[in-house]
Order: structure tokens, then sequence, then C-alpha cells
């Protein structure tokens, strides 16, 4: 049987359903290269933001064993100007789609305005960075910036914007239909939850910020249920982001209505072979259920 991975999310052609989530690596093209070679469909990049920011103190990163990991990074990015001049003339086998962040629906604007000189396929809004208040978890819980922020990046750039929700919100589904009615072209679900630990001995919060955002495993559910209710509500391309360390994991956000998903700390855990061995495995199980392509797939959880 003739199997077809690729898929086209927006107006983007990936040779597979696979992303690299942002957050996880550095922002190198050669990084990027080694993502691709190792089977990624598409990649996006870390958060960049309009000026450098060193992020926060450590530690940074407690890991949960067989739960997953909180991280409070805190945005950490050399500044769109550095991106640039790192970046210049660089090309790359796969689509690129760049993670920005702002404080305002106008610094957003001009962040992507900048990057509009590398040729991106995409943009990807980070709106829902749980940690960081002034530039990500404020404007993800509020439906009118949510608006505002998608409507002015639309008007400014010509290619593809995602909004990446976040979980920690009263209705997600309220804040999508923001995010939809100002034109977003596909929505990313979920950033991390809010979460923290202590240590016992020390008694005293584990990471520098004291709370951060848990990722792996344990939100897997929540995102499940998340992204099988925006397929319900919307038209809009969903891609799927939160536990997914297996093969099994991207079937079910396929079912669930995902038309791709992203790996986050399933890289940390596995390394690059996470791609090549959750593309085997989708293909096993396209075989073994008479699936020739992987839009057949999405949705059909609803069914």
């Amino acid at each position: 049987m003739n199997l077809n991975l690729e898929i086209e999310l927006a107006s983007i052609r990936m040779d597979n359903p696979l992303m690299l989530a942002s957050g996880i690596l550095g922002i190198c093209p050669s990084l990027i290269r080694r993502v691709a070679a190792a089977g990624a469909g598409a990649i996006v990049t870390k958060s960049i933001g309009l000026k450098a920011r060193e992020g926060f103190p450590n530690p940074t990163v407690h890991i949960i064993k067989d739960y997953g990991l909180i991280n409070a990074m805190g945005l950490p990015n050399p500044g769109v100007d550095e991106v640039l001049e790192e970046f210049k003339d660089q090309k790359f086998s796969v689509p690129v789609i760049y993670s920005i962040y702002g404080s305002s629906p106008e610094e957003y604007s001009n962040v992507a305005k900048k990057l509009l000189k590398l040729n991106p396929v995409a943009f990807e809004l980070n709106l829902s960075c749980p940690h960081v208040r002034e530039v990500g978890q404020m404007v993800g819980q509020d439906p009118e910036m949510v608006y505002k922020v998608v409507n002015l990046v639309k008007s400014s750039v010509n290619v593809p914007v995602f909004a990446k929700l976040s979980p920690n919100v009263t209705d997600i589904l309220e804040i999508a239909c923001s995010a939809v009615k100002a034109g977003v072209d596909g929505i990313v679900a979920i950033n991390t939850v809010k979460a923290m630990a202590i240590d016992i001995d020390l008694r005293k919060p584990v990471l520098g910020n004291v709370y951060g955002g848990l990722s792996g495993p344990s939100i897997k559910p929540i995102a499940i249920k998340i992204v099988y209710d925006l397929f319900e509500n919307f038209k809009v391309p969903i891609v799927g982001v939160g536990g997914v360390s297996n093969w099994k994991d991207a079937i079910e956000y396929f079912l669930a209505g995902a038309r791709a998903v992203q790996i986050g700390s399933g890289v940390l855990w596995k390394g690059l072979n996470i791609f090549g061995e959750i593309l085997s495995g989708l293909r096993k199980y396209m075989q073994g259920h008479g699936f020739k392509r992987v839009e057949e797939i999405v949705g059909a959880g609803h069914k």
C-alpha cells in the first residue's frame, strides 16, 4: 500500500505531520538542519522578541519522573536583530515557522515585520507563556488582546499566522473564538500548564522563578480534550502539542482533530530519534487500519 504522510497546514506543505515544538532547542541554523535530518516535517523556532532577554535565574527546569517537567526559562533569546543576522541567507529543507512574542500587539507586529526578511513560511504567536506575566500570560488570558494581536500581525504579514493558546484560562474556546474572528490561520494547542514543585529538605520552591509550566505526558489528556473541543467548534487547522512521546500519542491527537503534532519534551527523553520512531509507528498504524493518507485519520475520533 502506498502511504501518503504529507499534510497541508494552512498553505504550508509538509512531508509529514511531525513538528519540533518551540522552546525545546535554541535558535540556531545548524540545530534546525539536524532536526530536519532526523525526520521532522516542520520546525518551530524558540520564541523571539523585539529585544534580547536573558531569562530567569537557575534552576529553570525540574524533571518529574514519568510525568514530565516543569520549566521557567523566562523566554531567553538574543532578540530579533541578532536572529536576523544569524539566519541571513540560510536555507532549510523543511518549513521553518518563527515563534514570536511581545508585550503589546504593536510589539508582536514589529517582530513579525522584521522577520519577513528571512522569508518565513509562517509565524506562531506565543500568546501563552505561563510564567512571564508581561509578555505571555496577560496577553493570552484576554480575548480582546488576543484579537488585537492576531489582527495586527495578520495585517502586517503575508504568510500564515498561528496562535498558540494557553490552558490556563477559564474558557479556552472563548480565546480561540477571538483568534478565529481576527483571521488566524491555525491554532496550536496547548502551551504548558501552570505548576510548581517544593524541595522538602530545603523547604523552598525548586525553580528560581518559584513556579513555571508543566509539559510532558501528564498534560496530554488535557491537550487532547482541548483539541477535540476546538475541532468540534472551529474550521481552522489545529496543531496538537503536549506529551507526544510515541506514535500512539500522535495518533490520538490526529483522531481528536489535529492535522499535525508538535514534539517538545519528548526530544529531551528520546533525543532526535523520536521523529523517526513516531513516523515508523504511524506507517504501521496506517497499514494495519487501511489508511492511505494521514488526512483520513484527522478527526476520525468524532465519527
